[in-house]
């Protein structure tokens, strides 16, 4: 692992686990060995994170010397651990990860009383009908919206009906029941919605439509806008639960 990368992975790590975190912990959870700890701890230092440490207890991050001083408002706090919490519970995996990533590094640069306010904010998230399932290949999906690359999708409409297509990827929508794919696609030569549950298969391709996808989705979002709908609307979600390709009443087809 490069040295950098050790490192930001270790102050990570310091922003991120509860205080004191011993070196054991940290040379665990970062994959390497004791003695690169001690070492790059006192790198660190050097570079101007102050690290607190007491022999047998362990490492107390005070100030990162990365991520200057930020000033929030309480309500600014609520406003960052509500959004936060909403991301841990909608997002798959890696975006609760980076939820919580961002939270860290968040509270890591906030005076000592503002980290409590976020500890212990009073807005808070609870879900409790099911959860939607979420595509193992989401991070698939992603990527190729960042690269602006096409995909290679096999999906299942609702009558059970499969098709193999090739789409652009434009944006990923968390619905309150669902994670849907905005895309054109080069099958229908047209704007398309792609419940992921509904997709069985997707594989990257190299073939790029950079940089298209900007202008793409406020296109699609627009049309949709004009006909009266949008993908987050309840009468939209409930489009696309109900309705199958071709179905007199839906204008705008899911697939």
């Amino acid at each position: 692992m490069p040295r950098s990368d050790r490192l930001f992975r270790l102050l990570h790590l310091l922003r991120s686990l509860p205080p004191p975190v011993t070196a054991q912990q940290l040379a665990s959870s970062a994959g390497i060995s004791l003695r690169s700890v001690y070492r790059d701890i006192e790198v660190l230092r050097a570079g101007g994170a102050e690290i607190d440490s007491e022999r047998g207890y362990g490492y107390t991050l005070i100030n990162d010397g990365i991520m200057r001083p930020q000033a929030f408002s309480r309500l600014e706090i609520e406003a960052i651990a509500l959004g936060m919490a909403e991301v841990r519970h909608m997002g798959d995996a890696a975006l609760a990860g980076a939820a919580e990533t961002v939270l860290a590094k968040v509270a890591s640069t906030l005076p000592s009383r503002t980290q409590e306010h976020m500890a212990h904010a009073i807005s808070h998230v609870r879900r409790f009908g099911q959860r939607y399932a979420v595509l193992p290949d989401v991070d698939v999906i992603r990527e190729a919206c960042w690269q602006e690359r096409a995909l290679l999708i096999d999906y299942s409409d609702r009558q059970g009906a499969f098709t193999r297509r090739t789409v652009w990827p434009l944006a990923v929508v968390y619905l309150e029941q669902m994670l849907v794919l905005l895309a054109r696609c080069c099958l229908r030569d047209d704007f398309r919605m792609f419940r992921l549950e509904r997709i069985q298969a997707v594989e990257a391709t190299t073939v790029s439509f950079r940089p298209r996808r900007a202008g793409l989705l406020r296109r699609y979002l627009h049309e949709l806008e004009q006909r009266g709908s949008s993908p987050t609307g309840k009468d939209r979600e409930r489009r696309i639960d109900e309705a199958g390709p071709g179905e007199s009443g839906l204008d705008y087809p899911s697939g």
